[in-house]
């Protein structure tokens, strides 16, 4: 059998994956039964080992017992780790992007953007660890103070997914580790060499700097391995990223041994078009929001509804503009537009498509696989579909580039039904009328985590709390007071009299 374009690609796509291992300092994987695919031509770049139950109850092992002695550092002096972090990912910051896009297909420009978001969010981390703040508040009693402390909550469990596969560990892990924490990631099966990757350059920034690697644990496999975080009762905080599937079925049982959960689910998220928006802008914020990353982002734009008299012109702009974007290999100049993940998400995509044309929807344009890079590659073409109603595929979210497009006459029916569906990450109103803008904001508007005006639902700052609610999970991460849910916190009375006092005026004996 003669080796094919593809193969000749993926062996190419191998050898600089291997090179880039190298450049960041990671080992060399032993063959195992963990494959490293990269969705530009479906193909393995290597394997990895799977670790087993036994190891991961190893490595949280290994995270309780380090953390017994991170609590006592002071949070500064272990934000020296974080800050070495920072200084080796800018240093590295187009190999790990590079690295980005093998695995999980994204462009350049957003793979190296995804790198500078975590040298973000460590900085952010850095300042933070000299702002653990607690409140000191009036005491009723005379002669005493009462104030609120913060402290190190315990082991952190990461479980993170494919489409940021850097950048969410480093929201939890830059927090985690400034407030005395230590970590234990489970990353996507599908993108374990960025893992192994960012997994070495941490242990490197601690021993840089003094401190104990053992603050981070790297556990590689499948769900069957981000069970034991789930059911660990030495894991006091799970972090978990992915599906509402996914967040049912860990929350219930971290629940259960009375842990703690951060959930970041699924976004099905909508933007309204109002008749005083600015078109052009509106076009651009709204082609960005649905079509980067090939539609594979929790903030993407799925759900675009216009008010009827600029739905014509508005959907001129977009639709032309989905139609000059370049579809094809992340790795090439010009290509805005990388593949999809795997074949399971094509197959996602075109039966929501399908079903949303048994609705009654119209395909504008898109939806189609564009050929010429291998069976097991799965490029399309980002689709725009008119639909008559919110039916029950548009309330669904499906991970790919769809863009449901809907009409309203009235602004109250346009939040209505901005909110008819379960998920609630981020949204986006555009309107150059401030009252509209201000009710979309407003306790009766947009019921999302992330509200946004004459911008894109995508493209978060990660100076503020990143999350959502109803199926989003509720879990807020980066920036912000975010911080606080890796720690825990006491109430401290002091008794500096020599008086007893009871509160409430209470008399005893």
């Amino acid at each position: 059998m003669t080796d094919t374009l593809d193969d000749h690609l993926t062996k190419d796509l191998a050898a600089r994956a291997a090179e880039l291992l190298h450049t960041l300092g990671a080992p060399t994987p032993v063959a195992g039964e963990l494959p490293a695919r990269t969705p530009i031509t479906g193909g393995t770049l290597m394997t990895l080992p799977a670790d087993s139950r036994d190891d991961a109850d190893a490595a949280i092992g290994r995270a309780a017992a380090a953390f017994r002695g991170w609590r006592t550092v002071p949070a500064p002096v272990r934000a020296g780790v974080v800050r070495r972090l920072a200084e080796l990912l800018t240093a590295h910051k187009a190999e790990l992007g590079e690295l980005v896009t093998l695995e999980a297909g994204k462009i350049g420009a957003e793979a190296v953007g995804e790198v500078q978001e975590m040298i973000d969010i460590c900085e952010f981390a850095i300042g933070l660890s000299r702002q653990l703040y607690g409140k000191t508040m009036p005491s009723e009693r005379p002669g005493h103070r009462l104030m609120e402390t913060w402290h190190p909550l315990g082991v952190v469990g990461v479980i993170s997914a494919f489409n940021f596969p850097v950048a969410v560990w480093a929201w939890n892990t830059a927090l985690a580790l400034v407030c005395g924490d230590t970590v234990v990631w489970k990353p996507s099966d599908t993108t374990p060499l960025t893992a192994l990757a960012c997994h070495t350059l941490l242990r490197r920034a601690a021993a840089d700097v003094g401190a104990d690697p053992e603050v981070h644990q790297l556990i590689q496999g499948g769900a069957e391995v981000g069970s034991r975080l789930v059911e660990d009762e030495r894991v006091a905080l799970v972090s978990a990223t992915g599906s509402v599937r996914m967040g049912r079925t860990v929350a219930p049982r971290v629940a259960a041994r009375f842990g703690r959960c951060l959930l970041e689910l699924g976004g099905n998220n909508g933007a309204i078009v109002t008749p005083t928006a600015d078109l052009e802008l509106a076009a651009r914020g709204i082609v960005f929001a649905a079509a980067g990353t090939a539609g594979q982002r929790c903030t993407t734009l799925r759900r675009l509804i216009v008010h009827a008299d600029v739905v014509g012109p508005l959907l001129d702009r977009v639709a032309g503009a989905y139609r000059q974007l370049r579809v094809g290999n992340p790795l090439d100049d010009g290509v805005l537009v990388g593949p999809l993940v795997n074949g399971r998400a094509y197959e996602g995509m075109r039966a929501a498509i399908d079903r949303a044309l048994a609705d009654g929807g119209e395909l504008v344009c898109g939806g189609e696989r564009v050929d010429g890079f291998g069976d097991d590659a799965f490029y399309v073409r980002p689709a725009i579909v008119r639909m008559p109603a919110q039916t029950a595929v548009v309330r669904e979210e499906t991970f790919a580039p769809i863009l449901y497009v809907l009409t309203y006459r009235d602004f109250d029916a346009a939040i209505d039904l901005h909110n008819g569906v379960p998920q609630g990450l981020s949204s986006a109103v555009f309107t150059a009328d401030q009252r509209e803008a201000e009710r979309f904001l407003a306790a009766d508007g947009s019921d999302c985590g992330i509200a946004n005006v004459n911008i894109g639902t995508s493209g978060a700052e990660i100076g503020g709390a990143f999350g959502g609610e109803k199926q989003t999970g509720g879990g807020r991460e980066s920036g912000s007071d975010s911080w606080q849910a890796y720690m825990r916190r006491a109430t401290n009375t002091v008794n500096y009299s020599d008086r007893l006092p009871l509160a409430q005026g209470i008399q005893f004996g």
